[in-house]
This record gives structure tokens, C-alpha cells and sequence, in this order.
């Protein structure tokens, strides 16, 4: 049985194969009480699609449009949200903790690699 992380790697991996723009963010840390733990991962095409989670809900959106602009440029971005942090509050994160999320793009030549 493949876990979900395979299953959503091998999504994007299928989508880059497609054509698309694939982002890929991965939770790498959480302080306090988080939705979501280190390792969680969602996977977003250049057209919004997306699969997985990294917050249950309370910041895809923010993460998704960051995706997205990776996608668009390149590069890679560390994203912060805090209780402490007014882009949580906006964003919807009010669980009391803090989530970092590492976004990067996968390149063609990543997909294709043994």
C-alpha cells in the first residue's frame, strides 16, 4: 500500500510528465499546536489544481498562491504563519501555533530522474 506522500509525489510527477507547472510544499516545521505535522505535503498545478494538505484548510489558500508564483518564477520559498503573525490571522490560522512551509518547483529534469 503506498502512503499518501508517495501517492501525491507521484501526482505531481504525472502532471510535470503533462505538461504542467507542478509546486510542491512540504511542512518542514510546526511550534505549538498545528493543523498539520512536519512532512505534511500539498502538490499544486499552474492552473490552481491542487492535492493534500499542509494546514487542513486554514492557510492552503496563501500557500497555493505562493505555489503558485513559484511556479510562475522559479526559485524556491520559505513561508512563515504564527498566532503572532497578522498574514495567520488574515489567512485564518488561529489554532495557537506556528507553520513553516517550504515551496519549490519541480522542474521537468527533476521527474525524469533515477
Amino acid at each position: 500500500m503506498q502512503d499518501q506522500h508517495g501517492d501525491l509525489l507521484e501526482m505531481a510527477r504525472q502532471w510535470n510528465d503533462e505538461g504542467r507547472g507542478v509546486a510542491i510544499c512540504t511542512v518542514v516545521a510546526t511550534w505549538g499546536s498545528s493543523p498539520r505535522p512536519p512532512g505534511a505535503q500539498l502538490v499544486v498545478d499552474d492552473e490552481g489544481r491542487f492535492m493534500g494538505s499542509v494546514s487542513g484548510g486554514c492557510i492552503e489558500g496563501a500557500v497555493i498562491r505562493e505555489a503558485l508564483a513559484v511556479i510562475g518564477q522559479g526559485g524556491t520559498r520559505v513561508l512563515d504563519f504564527g498566532v503572532s503573525d497578522q498574514q495567520a490571522w488574515n489567512v485564518g490560522l488561529a489554532c495557537g501555533g506556528k507553520i513553516q512551509v517550504f515551496v519549490e518547483r519541480l522542474d521537468n529534469s527533476q521527474s525524469h530522474s533515477e
